[in-house]
Formats: C-alpha cells, sequence, structure tokens
C-alpha cells in the first residue's frame, strides 16, 4: 500500500531542486505581505493622480476627434498649441506606487478567486475534515486503510481544483527524465547516513516543518475566509516600521486572517516537536503533511502532457526498483521521522506481537506526483472542453481505482508495494482514453499548457 514510500515525498522536492526553485520562489507570492488586499481599485487611484498615469488632451480637441486628416491635425498644433497633446512623464517614484497598487488588486482577486473555489468544494473539504475523526472511532486496520485512501483520493481532487495566487513552475522534459535519477541520489544519501550511524533525522524533519509553516499560512487563508465573517478578514493589522521596511510593505499593514493562519502554522509546528509520542500526536503530523502537499500542487505544473509522461514512466521504474529490489526505501521510510507522510497507527501483528514500525503509512510522494497529473487534466478541460467525459474526474476516479488496487494487493501479499506501480498507469491510461472518447486523442498526445504570464507594468493610457 505503498508502505515506505517517504522517499517519493524527497522526490517531490527534489522536482523543486531540479526546477532550481527555491523557498521564496515557491511562495513569496503567497506571502501574507501578498494579501494586503483591500485597497482602493486602482483605476479609482489612478484617477485622483491623473496627472501622473492617463494622457490628457486639453477639451477642445474633442471637437475634432472625426477630423481624420492627418496634416490638419499637424498645422492645429501648430497654429493653436493649446490644442496640442500634453504627454507629462511618469517619475520613478509614481511608476513604484502605480505598480505596486496594481499588484494588490490583482493579488486581492486572486484570493477571492481562492475563497470562492474552496466554497465551490465545501463538501470534498467537509469530507476530508470528518475523515480525521476516524481515529476516535477505531484503529483497526480497515479503518487505517480507509483513512488513508479517503485522505490521499481527497487531496488529490480538493488540489487539483484549487486556485493559486501566483503561476506555477513549468517541469520542463529534460528536467522530468532526470528526475528519477536525482531522487535516486537523494535518498541513497539518506539511507548512507543512516547506516553509519548519522542520523538526519531532526534536521530533515526540522526543514520539512519549516515549510509546513509556510504552506499552512498559505493553504488556511481560503479555508479561513470561508469559515470567519467578512469583516475578519478585511481587517488589517499595522506592524512595526522595521518589519515594514524589511517586507516592502506600503501601507505598513498585514491582513488579520494572514497572521492567524501564520499563528496557526507557527503553534502546529510547536506542538509537532513538543516531547509527546507519535502515537498521541499522528494527526497533527498529518496536517501539516497535507498542507505542504496542497502548496506542491499548487506550486508545481507539467507543462505537458509528453512531460508528464516522461516524468511518471520514470517514477515508475524507479519505485518498483528500490520498493522490491532492495531494502533502502524501507530503512529510509521507518528511520526518519518527518511530516512528509499519512500515517495511521497500525494494530498488533496476527500473532499479537508489537510492530516494528507502528504505523500504516503512505508517502506523500504517492500523493503529489499523480496529483500533479491530476491537476494537469483540468487544465486540459479548461483548453479542450471536452463534450463527453471531464478529464480531472476520470483522472481522480483513476487515482482511486489505483490506489485501491496497491491496497488490495499489500493486503493479499502482506508486503510494502510501490504505489506508484499502481497509480502512473492509471492516471496517463485515464487520459489517453478520455482523448479517445472524446475524439481528442491527438490533442491530448500534443497538449501544451500555456504559460501564464506575470502582469505586465503597462499603463493605462485614457485620451
Amino acid at each position: 500500500m505503498g508502505l515506505l514510500a517517504i522517499s517519493k515525498i524527497i522526490l517531490a522536492y527534489c522536482l523543486l531542486s531540479c526546477l532550481v526553485i527555491t523557498p521564496s520562489q515557491c511562495f513569496s507570492q503567497q506571502s501574507l505581505s501578498s494579501r494586503n488586499r483591500h485597497v482602493p481599485p486602482v483605476n479609482i487611484l489612478q484617477k485622483k493622480n491623473r496627472d501622473a498615469t492617463r494622457i490628457f488632451a486639453s477639451s477642445e480637441t474633442s471637437d475634432n476627434t472625426q477630423n481624420t486628416n492627418p496634416f490638419k491635425k499637424i498645422f492645429d498644433s501648430i497654429l493653436s498649441p493649446s490644442k496640442a497633446v500634453i504627454l507629462p512623464v511618469e517619475t520613478e517614484e509614481q511608476k513604484r506606487i502605480r505598480l505596486e497598487l496594481e499588484r494588490r488588486q490583482e493579488l486581492a482577486d486572486a484570493e477571492n478567486r481562492r475563497a470562492v473555489r474552496t466554497k465551490e468544494d465545501a463538501i470534498p473539504y467537509l469530507l476530508l475534515l470528518s475523515i480525521q475523526f476516524l481515529p476516535l472511532v477505531s484503529t483497526d486496520r480497515a479503518v487505517g486503510i480507509f483513512y488513508l485512501f479517503g485522505t490521499a483520493l481527497g487531496t488529490v481532487y480538493v488540489g487539483g481544483r484549487q486556485e493559486v495566487i501566483s503561476p506555477a513552475e513549468q517541469i520542463k522534459k529534460e528536467n522530468a527524465a532526470v528526475a528519477p535519477i536525482f531522487a535516486s541520489f537523494s535518498i541513497l544519501i539518506l539511507y548512507a547516513l543512516l547506516k553509519s550511524g548519522i542520523d538526519p533525522t531532526a534536521l530533515y524533519a526540522f526543514g520539512v516543518s519549516a515549510f509546513g509553516v509556510i504552506a499552512i499560512s498559505d493553504i488556511g487563508v481560503p479555508l479561513l475566509r470561508n469559515l470567519l465573517p467578512a469583516s475578519f478578514s478585511s481587517t488589517e493589522i499595522e506592524v512595526p516600521e522595521k518589519v515594514a521596511n524589511k517586507l516592502q510593505l506600503d501601507p505598513p499593514t498585514l491582513p488579520l486572517d494572514g497572521l492567524t493562519t501564520l499563528a496557526l502554522g507557527i503553534l502546529c509546528t510547536a506542538l509537532y516537536w513538543s516531547p509527546i509520542a507519535m502515537e498521541q500526536k499522528f494527526l497533527l503530523s498529518n496536517f501539516i503533511a497535507w498542507a505542504l502537499a496542497m502548496t506542491s500542487l499548487g506550486s508545481i505544473s507539467l507543462g505537458s502532457f509528453q512531460t508528464a509522461v516522461i516524468l511518471l514512466s520514470g517514477l515508475f521504474f524507479y519505485d518498483i526498483f528500490w520498493v522490491f529490489g532492495t531494502d533502502v526505501m524501507m530503512t529510509v521510510a521507518t528511520k526518519i521521522e518527518a511530516p512528509i507522510k499519512f500515517i495511521y497507527p497500525a494494530p498488533p501483528n496476527i500473532d499479537g506481537s508489537i510492530r516494528a514500525y507502528p504505523f500504516s503509512v503512505l508517502g506523500l510522494g504517492d500523493i503529489v506526483i499523480p496529483g500533479l497529473f491530476v491537476r494537469f487534466m483540468g487544465v486540459m478541460d479548461k483548453e479542450l472542453k471536452p463534450e463527453k467525459i471531464s478529464y480531472l474526474n476520470a483522472g481522480a476516479i483513476a487515482y482511486g481505482v489505483g490506489l485501491a488496487s496497491c491496497f488490495i494487493v499489500n493486503e493479499i501479499t502482506h508486503a510494502g508495494q510501490p504505489a506508484l506501480l499502481y497509480l502512473d498507469p492509471a492516471c496517463i491510461g485515464s487520459a489517453l482514453a478520455c482523448g479517445a472518447v472524446n475524439g481528442q486523442l491527438e490533442k491530448v498526445w500534443n497538449f501544451e499548457e500555456i504559460q501564464q504570464s506575470q502582469p505586465s507594468d503597462s499603463i493605462e493610457i485614457e485620451l
């Protein structure tokens, strides 16, 4: 059932490394400073500063708007200087203020879209929440499997549909081709350290939990905006001058909802590091892992269908080799404890003996990697507009079928399974099958996502 698939979350971060994505690139556009949403619309502010942002003509020139003779316009401007068009120069300070206001307005619009999409997916989110109460019911193996299955499938679905603030980083074909090699190198380093008596768990978990603080802060905002009154989201808190200068805040305020989710992330991390047995706080670890999965799904794009096939095909063989061919993945998965996997307390063995590792495990890579593909199928829905079957829905169903198959084989063999052995063919096959049914097979194979451009710094000109 993907037991010991912990290395595949390392793989997700390897993808980030292959793309040279730094933490600031992943999250800077979604940071607290980006949520200074409640500013007057840019066009209103521009009207208050007309001489800096627009080109004005004398009111008398409007009488000649119907005259299309270019020579007459030239002579008119010479004989009547008052009718000439004035082109004021925008100062650097005025340009900086205008661009900042435009950026804030765009971010405010993006935050609104995130909240609306979260509200549309209220039922899946509520189902995800309700599943978290299963440990109060039972720790039976069947309940644990249902918990892992429901959490993974729900995360892939809502993560595939979520709105994001900034465009995702696209994976290139060459990055996809070397990802399994890079991932193998990473997991071998961890394995070698463990075998040599060096335990990198604390350092590794610290780095992951630091990412978790940022992920919770970001993912929590659209959820909070749907739970609390609008007045809470519209409240701004003034910050010290030094903080404002460091974050380049103008005005020097931060949104209350963003600060609240940041505090929640810090609290979760502090509790994770508290001296409490993991059996008592595993849901907290899972919550941090869920936030990391959601953020990863929104930060990376597969770019093209062929790139997706290259990536998933390589990881297909990667997973099989490290699970069936060696003990590397098992060693790393059971020795390194960090919020990079979903875990559920496992009952004792059939003979009553205590398990060496007391949890059932589903690695975060088994969610993020196929989840990126399912999200990519959502992009195909928007661009190809299929008439018969939704690509995203088909991908989510295929993911569920593949994961269920993995769990069934695991129950039969009582051995850890490479989840991507089942998930990758299911996802790719569902996309090709949908393309055939929708009469778009060739379009699917050659599909490339249009890279979203960053906002330009052009100004609106009104005559």
